[in-house]
């Protein structure tokens, strides 16, 4: 632990950043899958893997890079991917430049990244890199694995091999190549609220698949995997705009199959026919997203001619978000490694309750809080750090008096000052509820401070719960 004034002076600016928190966050979206190229072939990554920043922390760094008096230009974020078999080798990488959006968001995507059939793995992950203009580290960052496929499978997939299907709930991407030109791809998006095709940008949707038998209005969700011939629904994962729900169709040479039943696999074509609607598909017209109606097959009743624009090519898709706070650090040291929590687990109670947080990219200078209360935290590995849990009564709050739950958002802050935020929270409940004005204890005995004393230990060995906030 730091001595008394530093550590008052630090959790006034934790208190601060509680109240206004200066975060700065990087998120990268990319495909679950990935096409091997062969010879001298170059099969770039479909979708293209994007990186978003977006935060208010990235104006305040503006701000402290002015006052230095670099400029405007000394605040440029640039950067580099690549997979992390190249080395640190930037040649071997592709450049970022990031672009301004609407919504202030920095937007850059790696339209040129390939795996080439003398690496050998079978799993990867891409490595971002970013600086500010001037030279300065911002830090590198991870994608998550990356599955390595040959070509999509044209086999009637297994449940056996979960790597390769489509389940609900997960986040897909789909894009049109008209005549299966490369130049000629566009994405699914939204834009404005309104889905379009966009040529530049792609967005994740989540793909639920929904219960036929009932009504349009109710639409619940079901667990399982996608399969073709399922009624399902796309929610973009950013705005929350939906699809109306759609039956999802196998595409061979074209056409639409009505009665294949089988589980969805990457890469596949597929088509989306609107539930209800006389063979009514979702299309695309250049940059505008429209229905097409299809033709019968004459020769065979269980397919239906398509146009190019209806047939989609289906993909999963990953998420990983970074996000890290440099209001209080005094270093100028990159901001990785970002630890990531994942799960908690609370063990013991009263006076030695223990809280184990579980994640990624841990390390021995990181210190767990309970909002703004530090907490004696141990280092066991990379994925893991154990902490004490500080009683009730360091955040103000007299335990004598508490009668609702008390919830402390928890962040991990690293020795620098460097604050790393996350969903998760630290809830203490009281073990019994009481109306406001409700007197507590009738008649006070002359111990009562024992009493109280007894009462303190049997509630501070029941009263921790946890719950994540998503």
């Amino acid at each position: 632990r730091s001595n008394p004034y530093q550590a008052n002076l630090l959790r006034d600016g934790v208190r601060r950043y509680l109240q206004l928190p200066a975060d700065q966050t990087v998120l990268i979206l990319h495909a679950k899958v990935a096409q091997k190229s062969y010879g001298n072939e170059k099969r770039f990554f479909c979708p293209p893997p994007c990186v978003y920043l977006s935060g208010p922390g990235w104006k305040l760094k503006q701000e402290q890079i002015k006052a230095r008096d670099l400029g405007e230009a000394g605040f440029r974020v640039c950067g580099y991917m690549g997979l992390d078999s190249m080395g640190s080798s930037l040649m071997e990488t592709q450049k970022l430049s990031f672009e301004e959006q609407p919504d202030a968001k920095g937007f850059s995507c790696a339209k040129a990244l390939y795996i080439s059939d003398t690496d050998k793995r079978k799993h990867f992950r891409l490595v971002l890199r970013l600086f500010f203009s001037n030279g300065q580290e911002i830090g590198t960052f991870h994608s998550k694995l990356i599955k390595v496929i040959s070509k999509p499978s044209q086999k009637k997939q297994s449940l056996k091999n979960t790597d390769l299907c489509i389940s609900s709930g997960s986040k897909v991407s789909l894009f049109n190549r008209l005549r299966s030109q490369t130049v000629s791809t566009r994405y699914l998006s939204v834009e404005g609220g309104a889905f379009i095709a966009s040529a530049r940008q792609w967005a994740a949707f989540t793909l639920h698949l929904a219960d036929e038998r009932c009504s349009r209005s109710e639409f619940p969700l079901r667990e399982g995997y996608i399969r073709y011939g399922s009624v399902v629904q796309l929610v973009c994962t950013a705005t929350g705009v939906a699809l109306p729900p759609l039956i999802i169709r196998k595409v061979t040479k074209q056409c639409a199959m009505l009665d294949v039943d089988e589980p969805i696999s990457q890469l596949h074509k597929c088509a989306f026919q609107f539930q209800g609607s006389d063979r009514m598909y979702l299309c695309l017209s250049t940059e505008k997203v429209i229905q097409f109606q299809a033709s019968p097959c004459p020769k065979e009743p269980n397919r239906e001619l398509l146009n190019d624009g209806s047939c989609w090519t289906i993909i999963s898709t990953e998420t990983v978000e970074y996000t890290f706070s440099e209001s209080l650090a005094c270093a100028r040291q990159p901001v990785s490694p970002v630890p990531l929590i994942a799960a908690l687990q609370l063990t013991g109670g009263g006076d030695v309750a223990m809280l184990e947080v579980q994640g990624e990219y841990f390390h021995a200078h990181l210190k767990v809080w309970f909002g703004d209360v530090e907490a004696e935290t141990m280092y066991r590995s990379p994925k893991s750090l154990v902490c004490v849990v500080p009683d009730v009564s360091a955040f103000g709050s007299d335990w004598r008096w508490l009668r609702y739950p008390l919830t402390v958002p928890l962040l991990l802050i690293r020795d620098d000052g460097l604050i790393y935020s996350s969903s998760f929270t630290f809830t203490y409940t009281p073990e019994q509820s009481c109306v406001p004005g409700q007197q507590v204890l009738s008649d006070v005995p002359q111990d009562s401070d024992k009493l109280l004393d007894s009462i303190h230990q049997e509630f501070t060995r029941t009263n921790f719960h946890l719950f994540m906030q998503s």
